[in-house]
């Protein structure tokens, strides 16, 4: 990855970070599933000044479904059901993992040796930090969060599939986002009348405040319409191994966030499994910077390279 592009992958995965504690902040009152069909509305609407993308419907529909839809109603749902923010974070980085998995047996991409220790030098610390905090969850939630990183993770190779969403107009990753969503809100509400109820709903729509409207622009603005739209377009530039990966950034920027807003003071089991999960980082973001040096010229080249320079001389 260049270093443009390491800056926007660790600025989304800020971005996604503080997001669990907005979320959790904005969601009081508000059924889960219902509050993604509004976030997912709110992005939708943006389609009368976003061209349609280039990509194919079968495209389209693929994330919406699973990046989106599949992905942010597991894991409302499992907040919903108790999961704090800071470990919610931390169980959805199983992404990485997924991603990397199905894009080795459906794109054929072989991660690099520095890729693989990066993501398992991250999970190690995915697995401390999930030892630390084991028991304060219910075990629905937890793995209603392992299936919505499942669920990205198929979304992410679908849009690695369709590498061509890169650039400006109906090329362009902000295209593929925002019309997306539009496969978003008829499914989730539909969810939401069948698991959470209309009474559940009527009331959730009456105290739906100042608050869980920050909570939705902030999570449809800032990490949906911006956030996926960069997530995407560095799916389109990079493989799937040297991009994922740097999400496992979130749960420390989540953690962090909670502990300041929240009073939800990180263990030590969190604290050394967040430096692990930064260091993994690390490992791949620094190992894939290195790889776009330049090679050094072969002898060869180089003593036909000087022959015709004296030759001109």
């Amino acid at each position: 990855m260049k270093r443009r592009d390491m800056v926007l992958a660790a600025t989304v995965a800020s971005l996604w970070g503080f997001n669990f504690v907005v979320i959790d902040w904005g969601m009081a009152g508000v059924p889960p599933l219902l509050f993604v069909a509004i976030r997912f509305l709110v992005v939708a609407s943006a389609i009368v000044v976003v061209p349609r993308p280039r990509a194919s419907w079968r495209t389209v529909v693929g994330v919406g479904l699973f990046m989106s839809l599949g992905q942010f109603g597991l894991l409302y749902t499992s907040m919903a059901l108790g999961l704090q923010p800071g470990l919610a974070a931390l169980v959805l980085q199983a992404q990485a993992v997924f991603t990397i998995l199905i894009a080795a047996a459906v794109l054929r991409e072989r991660p690099t040796a520095a890729q693989i220790a990066g993501v398992a030098l991250g999970v190690v610390g995915l697995a401390i930090v999930a030892a630390g905090r084991s028991g304060d969850a219910p075990a629905l939630a937890v793995m209603l969060a392992f299936a919505a990183a499942f669920s990205w993770g198929i979304g992410n190779v679908i849009s690695r599939r369709a590498g061509a969403v890169s650039g400006p107009g109906r090329l362009g990753s902000l295209s593929l986002t925002v019309w997306s969503a539009l496969v978003v809100p008829a499914p989730a509400l539909m969810l939401s009348f069948v698991v959470e109820g209309p009474e559940v709903i009527a009331s959730g729509l009456a105290t739906f405040g100042w608050q869980a409207a920050l909570s939705t622009l902030y999570t449809a603005v800032l990490c949906t319409i911006i956030g996926y739209s960069i997530w995407n377009g560095l799916l389109a530039r990079n493989p799937s191994a040297a991009v994922v990966p740097w999400v496992l950034l979130a749960p420390v920027v989540a953690m962090a966030s909670a502990a300041l807003l929240l009073g939800q003071i990180p263990t030590p089991a969190e604290i050394i499994g967040g430096l692990l999960l930064v260091g993994g980082v690390l490992v791949t973001g620094l190992r894939q910077r290195g790889s776009r040096r330049a090679r050094p010229t072969p002898r060869r080249y180089r003593l036909r390279l000087g022959t015709a320079l004296r030759s001109r001389g």
